[in-house]
């Protein structure tokens, strides 16, 4: 079927797109195929290897606790990033230069920074000037290494949201009487976290796995940390690596999920109209249904 925007496929084109796939297929098994023989030739597929993860130890004492350092550090840093981006995002749009200059800095000059080298250096101020446990310490400094980087590129994510709108939005509201204020919280914002969260959400994912640097370069116990200890224990680093990874590709397609879940819902909350008319409002609005008359309620008989 087609339409505006999509012309249907004809034969020649469906020929060509099942040849493709066949040919994506085949090599797809033939990668899986040389990584099991490459695994089971060097004897990474034995039993003795992933047996660990079929018991309670490696996970409660190893895998769980990392993995629970991990979605604290992240779920802190989400929680800091979001609002901080936002407000940073809005106020380069301000029409302040005293507001909108230094967000402009600021977001520059921490998106300019690599997250890693923020967080040593959050690690080193810390160390020096707050008296906090080696464990406190670690999780401060990966947390703000985390929050002053993404914050920025939220910020940035925000603005450019906002600036998509059509410029007739603004123009409308402006014509209502709206405050600039007003205008951005009522009309502008509403509109723009639509299309901005598909970007919000690849930006909360890659919180989730930077706080794997913070286990490398600072001894933070997070999930890829702790899989090392456990690798050390039981002999097994090629296996932990694949379980680690396998946990990280379902802790992040869960985050989408939901984000692709509550991004439909957005659409289709402002599809409706939010108005809800029962069957005597239809009555008394069709004049028909009331012998040629409206009802009382619209003001008598005509």
């Amino acid at each position: 079927m087609s339409s505006v925007l999509y012309d249907a496929p004809g034969p020649r084109a469906k020929r060509r797109n099942v040849f493709i796939s066949v040919i994506f297929f085949a090599l797809l098994a033939l990668l899986v195929w040389f990584v099991w023989d490459a695994m089971n030739e060097k004897n990474q597929l034995e039993w003795a290897l992933w047996k660990p993860f079929t018991e309670s130890q490696a996970w409660t004492t190893y895998l769980l606790p990392g993995l629970a350092d991990t979605l604290r550090a992240a779920a802190l840093a989400m929680v800091i990033a979001l609002p901080l981006g936002a407000v940073f995002g809005i106020a380069r749009l301000s029409d302040h230069l005293w507001v909108r200059l230094p967000a402009a800095w600021v977001v520059e000059f921490f998106r300019a920074i690599p997250v890693l080298l923020l967080m040593l250096f959050a690690n080193e101020a810390y160390d020096r000037w707050a008296n906090l446990t080696t464990e406190q310490r670690q999780l401060y400094a990966v947390v703000t290494g985390l929050v002053l980087y993404n914050a920025s590129v939220l910020a940035e994510v925000v603005r450019a949201g906002i600036l998509a709108l059509p410029k007739g939005q603004s123009e409308a509201a402006k014509a209502i009487g709206l405050r600039k204020g007003q205008t951005m919280r009522i009309v502008l914002l509403p509109q723009a976290v639509t299309a901005m969260l598909p970007a919000i959400v690849s930006q909360l994912v890659v919180i989730v796995k930077d706080t794997a640097l913070g286990g490398v370069m600072i001894g933070f116990t997070e999930l890829l940390s702790t899989r090392g200890t456990l690798a050390a224990a039981y002999g097994n680093p090629i296996a932990s690596f694949v379980v680690v990874a396998i946990i990280y590709i379902v802790l992040n397609f869960i985050l989408t999920s939901f984000a692709s879940w509550l991004e439909k819902r957005l659409r289709r909350s402002k599809k409706s109209t939010g108005a809800v008319l029962s069957a005597e409002d239809m009555e008394e609005l069709n004049p028909a249904a009331t012998g040629g008359t409206f009802g009382t309620g619209a003001g008598g008989s005509i």
